[in-house]
């Protein structure tokens, strides 16, 4: 792929993504505001944030590709993780769908893509105004938590009791489903990327100076 076209390909991407996640949290905010409730999240905004968070697998090929320099790991974990919460989780258990814990994880992941995949666009067509990248590179210090902990974590450790009493997946997975989710919830460990990024931001800040646009695609898939 040339250099123009990755520009321009990259470009519509990112910007379907931002407006995607923009309308995405216009729908939460405006069940939040009319309903005064956070139990609207998943009706209102849901299958769109479903679309778009399968739409992100091109991230993955992305770096597969070589048409970002992201790698392939990170990226497939982050989408596999998210996948495994909008599909396996909320979409499929009926009684999760209005919890707290749903409105706060939609809340974060479309506060954080409006602002990475604004920061990402801008990026293709010149050098973001400092205050964006500033505000890319430092959201995820209060997003990250947030999402993480009150929203995909609590959501997990709620889900449990219906897991086991639904047997979910039993008849087709060669192993427990509620132990392999009780295993997720041991295993994830915030301190991990949340430690990492202040370094990619760090790192983007100085290939900034020095390399132009191409800073922002060296981070692009932890979060934020």
């Amino acid at each position: 792929m040339s250099g123009q076209l990755r520009t321009i390909y990259l470009f519509l991407y990112n910007s379907v993504q931002a407006i995607g996640w923009a309308v995405s949290l216009w729908r939460i905010s405006i069940s939040f505001a009319s309903k005064k409730s956070v139990n609207g999240a998943y009706a209102s905004a849901g299958e769109l944030i479903c679309f778009l968070q399968s739409l992100a697998f091109l991230e993955v090929l992305h770096g597969a590709l070589g048409i970002v320099p992201s790698g392939v790991l990170l990226p497939l974990m982050q989408w596999g993780g998210r996948i495994h919460f909008l599909l396996a989780l909320v979409r499929s258990i009926n009684e999760v769908q209005e919890l707290p814990a749903v409105f706060i994880t939609f809340l974060a992941w479309s506060l954080s893509e409006v602002i990475r995949y604004s920061h990402y666009a801008l990026n293709c067509i010149s050098t973001p105004p400092y205050w964006v990248t500033f505000i890319r590179y430092t959201a995820f210090i209060v997003l990250y938590p947030i999402g993480i902990a009150p929203g995909e974590m609590w959501l997990m450790y709620q889900a449990l009791p219906v897991i086991k009493e639904k047997k979910l997946y039993t008849d087709r997975l060669p192993f427990s489903y509620y132990n392999f989710v009780v295993d997720i919830s041991r295993y994830v460990k915030l301190h991990h990327f949340h430690f990492h990024l202040p370094q990619c931001r760090k790192g983007s800040h100085l290939r900034w100076g020095k390399g132009g646009r191409m800073c922002c695609f060296s981070c692009i898939h932890f979060y934020g």
